[in-house]
């Protein structure tokens, strides 16, 4: 777990595809906050990270705290897009090989949720 959790933040440093295409488990699940169904199998979560990655990836994005239990990290984050500021968690559980086969994100306020949702739907658009 641990070597997936220092690829991760290797990722969110170069967001390098190559490098995530690696960390996903083929059997991967992503949740996200404003879609109501998991998104299952590497192609979809691929495509739900990289979309985000260009939706926050910006230079405000940064992670305040880290939570590490067993096979599971929860990371919370914060950033701003627009002036809405954004808090949220990456909650993600890595497999015995240390790639990701769950990932989950959770966003607060409502405001900012808002505001992800419309940017990260013109994002999947265009992908």
């Amino acid at each position: 777990m641990q070597l997936g959790l220092a690829a991760w933040h290797r990722y969110m440093v170069g967001n390098d595809p190559a490098l995530l295409d690696e960390l996903i488990a083929d059997d991967a699940v992503f949740h996200s906050p404003v879609v109501h169904t998991p998104q299952v199998g590497k192609a979809k979560v691929l495509l739900y990270l990289h979309a985000a990655g260009k939706v926050l990836g910006n230079d405000a994005f940064h992670y305040v705290r880290e939570l590490v239990d067993g096979p599971e990290a929860l990371l919370e984050f914060e950033t701003a897009i627009d002036g809405i500021m954004i808090n949220g968690i990456d909650l993600i559980r890595f497999d015995l090989e240390g790639r990701i086969i769950d990932f989950k994100v959770m966003v607060r306020p409502l405001k900012a949720i808002n505001k992800l949702w419309s940017m990260m739907a013109a994002q999947l658009e265009r992908s």
